[in-house]
């Protein structure tokens, strides 16, 4: 199963335009295609991080915001399967989403 068909079997009624773009952000980067999900998601949350924070206009990253936000979410439900893990894997989250505000 695929990340973005995991996403969408547990996003219900997500907004179409969010589970597409999703969709486009993992076929824009296959080389995610072989980690976990927590790992893939997390890679994706940075990356749209990266470019809402490095972006002059609001507007057309506003989507791109979401599906981070949607993208964390699905890293924790992800972690979550290995409960042993999740607080590993939370702290690493939170420090490299936090050096990307550092640098910008």
């Amino acid at each position: 199963m695929t990340h973005a068909e995991w996403a969408a079997e547990r996003s219900g009624e997500a907004p179409p335009a969010l589970v597409r773009r999703l969709r486009e952000i993992f076929a824009a980067h296959p080389e995610w295609d072989a980690l976990p999900h927590v790992d893939a998601f997390t890679h994706a949350a940075e990356w749209l991080s990266r470019r809402v924070l490095e972006s002059e206009a609001s507007r057309p990253v506003a989507l791109d915001l979401l599906v981070a936000d949607a993208c964390i979410t699905f890293a924790f439900e992800a972690a979550a399967d290995d409960s042993a893990t999740l607080g590993v894997r939370a702290a690493s989250a939170q420090a490299r989403l936090s050096a990307l505000i550092a640098r910008t």
